[in-house]
């Protein structure tokens, strides 16, 4: 059978691969031919070897591997970069091969597995380097089939309740957290002294859902006119916004935060969990440049002003696109128990505009509109070699001590403590945020117990706020942010009040009450005299005019919520107010001299050197656009006058 498959070549022959290994390697592998000759030297051992692994008896060999051993061989020869990968394997068949047998118990020993006749370790002393020597790659293209793709499952409808994840024993590492050898069927981790407190028992936690992709439509609009009142601080420096800003912003969101934004603290060293929507929102539109710091707060850019009457589901797209790129913020400084990110640390952090790409890709592959559970996503994006990294040296992360706790010793920069923790923050702070994904999730608190053998954590009962999410459902919204549908197409938006609006310009809410999006549009144009009552006023509306709003929003806001025609009354201060807003056009800042009698403002009003830089400003005065001014002044210098200079 041919294969069009392109071999990684592993740059070594299986004759190079053998006489890498002990003369008492090579007895043990001998012992799995049918050949019971009893070689002397090395070099017969190994043209032994090669001579049965030369002819029929490959396939043969190949038949008498278990079903985990011949996905090994597969997924190395067929794999991107011809070697096998514990973590990728793991994954996808949530087992290892076997690479021994035990073959006596009571002296604890045991003999490599058939599958080390197709496996050998592309450095003597680098065991979890393992691959497939170039000559045996040819000969098994001939009739080992090609893995079937990784999969990622998916339900229609959540559980009532969501179980405690524990510690995963099956957890395997990324780089040298993983020792894989000839003799291992497991990879080894390497551990320190750390806590030995008992794991919580099991319980079941109802899970919380919600469905966001209306709400971020209504939360941009929200937000961008908070920051247009003036009303979101943030910090010069780091670009952050204020507590209080994220208290304001919080409070106005579409059923709120995920999470109660101002927790209180029992004990001074306590995890809380806080903000997540409300954190992220100054982060998305600045990145997005639809709003841009000003002193000491946020104001709208033109972007952003134009993004209050632009379709909020396009935006949306805009800020994404623009969120995968940016390097204002790695999301993963929100995992606070996880320290020296900054200074010395922080230069070892990989950038986040490397890790968010693989990830927008990873979720490309979930079926639009059902249900995935996160640690499948997890399994899924190793199992198809989605990998990304978060420092370039672990060794600089640490928990409660830069010593003790340090992240670097084996295991401690595993997948599940690093990538998993970044790619849950990722998906519930700034996907779930934008309206990407719907989510369902628990409080973090013993949520995700797969923590606890790190030093340091004994107190902690989550690493990170975001433990509690376990299912997540890219809905419409996302599959057009991620490019998957040309169009988004939503529903006609209801309009959650109604307004009766009346010829005095007065507006009387009737139904439920606004909405923070439309009682913050009203706060533009009017003012408000009770909770049910607001009177349109002249001098906001101009001044929202002047700041580039549209008059058109107002019209539009009233009739929709009105089902009556907009009275005549209300239509004029429309009409009269827009006309007189635009009525004045400032063409620039301008000089003002004043001269000494009437025949040189008339000499310079009509001479045909300075008639064309001045204009008369009554009987003894000129204006001179301020960009002129040296124009103006070489000119009335020839003409033999002067001017001081202010």
């Amino acid at each position: 059978m041919a294969h069009s498959h392109t071999l990684h070549r592993s740059g070594f022959t299986l004759s190079e691969a053998l006489n890498l290994l002990t003369l008492d390697q090579l007895k043990e592998l001998i012992v799995l031919l049918p050949d019971q000759t009893k070689p002397t030297r090395k070099a017969d051992f190994v043209a032994m070897i090669e001579r049965h692994l030369a002819g029929e008896r490959l396939q043969e060999f190949w038949r008498w591997l278990d079903e985990n051993q011949q996905f090994a061989v597969s997924e190395t020869l067929y794999g991107e970069d011809g070697r096998f990968d514990p973590r990728q394997f793991h994954a996808k068949y949530r087992a290892m091969p076997r690479f021994e047998v035990a073959s006596d118990r009571r002296r604890r020993r045991s003999e490599p597995s058939h599958l080390c006749l197709f496996l050998y370790r592309e450095h003597r002393y680098a065991d979890q380097r393992v691959m497939i020597p170039d000559d045996l790659q040819e000969r098994l293209l001939d009739f080992v089939p090609c893995p079937a793709a990784p999969t990622l499952p998916a339900v229609d409808e959540l559980p009532e309740t969501a179980g405690q994840i524990k510690t995963n024993p099956e957890s395997v590492g990324h780089g040298d957290d993983a020792a894989l050898t000839v003799g291992s069927s497991i990879p080894t981790r390497r551990t320190i002294a750390g806590s030995s407190r008992a794991e919580p028992t099991d319980r079941h936690a109802p899970l919380v859902r919600r469905d966001t992709e209306r709400a971020a439509q209504q939360d941009l609009l929200t937000v961008l006119r908070l920051i247009d009142h003036g009303k979101v601080a943030v910090s010069a420096k780091t670009l952050q916004a204020s507590a209080a800003a994220v208290q304001s912003i919080a409070a106005v969101l579409c059923d709120g935060d995920f999470f109660d934004p101002a927790p209180k603290k029992k004990y001074a060293w306590e995890l809380t969990v806080g903000a997540v929507r409300a954190f992220a929102w100054p982060w998305l539109v600045q990145a997005a440049k639809l709003a841009e710091p000003r002193g000491a707060k946020l104001a709208l850019t033109k972007a952003g002003r134009a993004a209050l009457s632009a379709s909020p589901p396009v935006t949306l797209r805009r800020i994404w696109q623009r969120w995968i790129k940016n390097t204002m913020l790695d999301e993963f400084s929100r995992i606070e128990a996880i320290k020296g990110q900054r200074g010395k640390g922080g230069r070892s952090m990989t950038s986040a505009a490397g890790r968010r790409p693989i990830i927008a890709e990873a979720l490309e592959q979930c079926p639009v509109g059902l249900w995935v559970r996160f640690d499948d996503l997890s399994r899924f994006m190793q199992a198809s070699r989605r990998y990304f990294d978060i420092a370039r040296d672990p060794w600089r992360l640490y928990i409660a001590d830069a010593h003790y706790g340090s992240l670097g010793y084996g295991g401690y920069h595993g997948w599940h403590v690093l990538q998993e923790r970044y790619l849950l923050c990722f998906l519930f702070e700034y996907a779930a945020t934008l309206g990407l994904l719907d989510v369902a999730y628990t409080e973090p608190h013993d949520a995700r117990m797969d923590f606890t053998d790190l030093w340091g954590t004994e107190e902690l009962r989550f690493l990170s706020r975001y433990d509690g999410l376990r299912y997540f459902r890219l809905n419409s919204l996302g599959a057009f942010c991620l490019g998957l549908a040309e169009t988004y197409e939503p529903s006609a938006p209801q309009a959650h009040a109604s307004l009766t609006v009346l010829p005095n310009l007065r507006l009387e809410v009737t139904g439920a009450p606004l909405l923070p999006d439309e009682a913050l549009l009203l706060e533009t144009y009017a003012t408000a005299e009770s909770e049910t009552a607001w009177l349109l006023n002249r001098g906001k509306t101009l001044a929202a005019i002047e700041s580039g709003h549209r008059i058109g929003e107002l019209r539009e806001f009233l009739t929709s919520r009105d089902d009556q025609p907009l009275p005549e009354m209300v239509e004029g201060f429309l009409r009269n107010t827009e006309r007189q807003a635009r009525a004045l056009v400032p063409r620039g800042m301008a000089l003002l001299i004043e001269c000494s009698d009437t025949d040189i403002v008339a000499l310079f009003a009509t001479h045909e050197r300075t008639r064309k830089l001045c204009l008369r400003a009554g009987e003894r005065h000129l204006v001179v656009q301020a960009g002129s001014e040296d124009a103006f002044r070489k000119a009335i210098n020839e003409m033999g006058y002067g001017m001081p200079r202010a």
